[in-house]
């Protein structure tokens, strides 16, 4: 859609500023608001501002460069499902008076909100809940942001011993547990839901922003899905919360869709039929996240492998084995221990001898189950001299690793904590790569459609900022642009992922979609220009 600024009444030259609107340059009045900007498109919910998204009373200044977010685009959906926790939360706090606030992130399809409450939500609370909050969407409260001092914030909190936390930690949230919705960045910022014709503040929450203009727009399109339990900020050692899940849509046609997908998912889940059809199971005496095939499993699983492993081996692959567990040390030169450690199940310490004091007489090695198997095939790689010749070398196996998963995102074969996946290496000369890249994604996207997948788009994951990554900014760039170009080639939709790339190099990462329009990442092309080094 083309966005124009609207006409406005006319105004001395002295009062108007140059804005760039939608990639072209505008004349505004000085002090007009988003709201103003974009008044006659109703769908038009913030605005983004030199990349950065804002509320739409957001004033522009001169030599913005403004673009509107549309409530269907991703970023509006994501503050449409935010603003709608604040309207939760809102109703859970009229419910339950005592309830103590944790956080409420937009997620994937939805948002949640955490809640320190005495007893479990039920399910007839949350159909109290949809009511309470049906009535303050019809309110049509409005969103206004307000900047406070840190003193101020902890006195809005008093009672809200979590939201005290969050504001004490303010320069250093963190994203992996939604905190940074709250807090970060340079400012401490409410949000209060206000009532139009009073002016009175209804309710407040420590957030950064942005939100809908108003919770009217919120519209019908909300439900109210689960209860689960949930542990504040992720972490066990901390008091376990209440969490409702919720999604919201623009429309309520929309939210119908997505309920009959859920349904679709929930019909054609893989785990109900693994146990429907005697193919493979999770016994709890194993542990989460640790599958075990059945005979009729067993039979799919081999008549698959046989299958890759064929199709490899005609395309030039050396079919190798490693085992699944190694020295410390391997993982340590690799370069991967410092970034994976966390996600490796705790290091094994065997052959230590001790005497009858009990005092260590030969010191004891420790060794990793195998978290991936790059530092083993550098191992095959290395054990001979190599020739030029030899090159491009493509070795391959079907690699058992084992990842430690916490038990509460295990998800049947999705998410696990063994799995074993068709890995390979391929060794070569720079001027080799781009060939050897093109060939192995034309190899992938061939042997997963010959699995019944059609559906497609590639991510390509770039460095970010950060410690995170090494290498020189002249390898980055090279490998980068190897990488986006074989992609563009393939004719595919091509997503860019900035700081999701691996700390040795870049990626393309292959996404299928499946029955029901969910996308699933299937397999990884990675340009490790770091390893030779190491």
């Amino acid at each position: 859609m083309c966005f124009r600024a609207k006409e406005f009444v006319p105004v001395s030259v002295s009062e108007l500023i140059s804005i760039s609107l939608g990639g072209s340059s505008q004349q505004v009045p000085a002090g007009a608001t988003g709201t103003e900007l974009f008044s006659e498109f109703p769908h038009v919910i913030a605005v983004r501002v030199h990349g950065e998204l804002k509320d739409l009373a957001y004033v522009v200044q001169p030599g913005d460069d403004v673009e509107a977010v549309e409530i269907d685009s991703p970023d509006g959906l994501n503050i449409l499902r935010h603003s709608t926790t604040h309207v939760l939360a809102q109703a859970v706090q009229q419910l339950r008076p005592d309830a103590k606030l944790g956080i409420g992130p937009h997620i994937t399809d939805g948002f949640y909100y955490d809640f320190d409450v005495a007893e479990p939500f039920t399910p007839e609370d949350l159909k109290a809940l949809k009511k309470l909050m049906q009535k303050i969407v019809n309110q049509g409260q409005l969103f206004r942001r307000r900047v406070v001092s840190e003193s101020e914030a902890l006195e809005f909190a008093r009672n809200e011993p979590y939201k005290r936390e969050l504001i004490q930690i303010k320069g250093h949230p963190g994203d992996e547990d939604g905190a940074s919705v709250e807090v970060g960045g340079a400012e401490l910022t409410y949000y209060e839901n206000v009532d139009p014709r009073t002016g009175e503040v209804a309710w407040r929450d420590l957030c950064r922003g942005p939100h809908l203009p108003n919770t009217k727009l919120i519209g019908n399109g909300f439900d109210l899905m689960r209860v689960s339990a949930a542990y504040w900020r992720g972490d066990q050692k901390n008091a376990q919360l209440q969490r409702i899940y919720g999604t919201a849509w623009p429309t309520r046609e929309e939210l119908v869709a997505y309920k009959t997908r859920l349904e679709e998912a929930a019909r054609r889940d893989h785990r109900k039929l693994g146990a429907e059809l005697d193919l493979f199971s999770f016994p709890e005496e194993i542990g989460p996240g640790l599958v075990v095939f059945h005979p009729k499993g067993g039979i799919i699983k081999r008549e698959m492998e046989d299958y890759v492993r064929r199709r490899h081996v005609e395309e030039g692959f050396w079919y190798v084995g490693t085992p699944h567990i190694t020295k410390r040390g391997l993982f340590e030169t690799s370069g991967h221990l410092p970034y994976y450690e966390d996600t490796m199940f705790p290091a094994m310490r065997v052959d230590e001898e001790r005497d009858a004091e009990g005092n260590i007489v030969k010191e004891g090695q420790e060794y990793f189950l195998k978290a991936m198997s790059c530092p083993m095939h550098n191992l095959i790689y290395r054990s001979q001299p190599r020739s030029y010749r030899d090159l491009p070398l493509r070795l391959f196996e079907f690699g058992t690793v084992y990842r430690y998963e916490k038990s509460g995102v295990v998800q049947g074969l999705t998410r696990v904590r063994g799995l074993t996946q068709d890995d390979s290496h391929t060794y070569c000369t720079p001027e080799q790569a781009p060939g050897e890249i093109r060939m192995l994604l034309t190899f992938i996207l061939g042997l997963l459609r010959d699995f019944g997948l059609h559906d497609f788009y590639l991510e390509l994951s770039t460095r970010g900022e950060g410690g995170k990554f090494i290498g020189s900014d002249e390898d980055w760039e090279n490998a980068t642009s190897v990488l986006r170009t074989v992609a563009e080639e393939s004719g595919l939709e091509l997503v860019p992922d900035p700081g999701g790339a691996a700390f040795y190099g870049p990626k393309i990462s292959v996404q299928a979609r499946d029955a029901i329009g969910r996308s699933w990442q299937m397999s990884t092309i990675q340009y490790d220009f770091n390893q030779p080094e190491r």
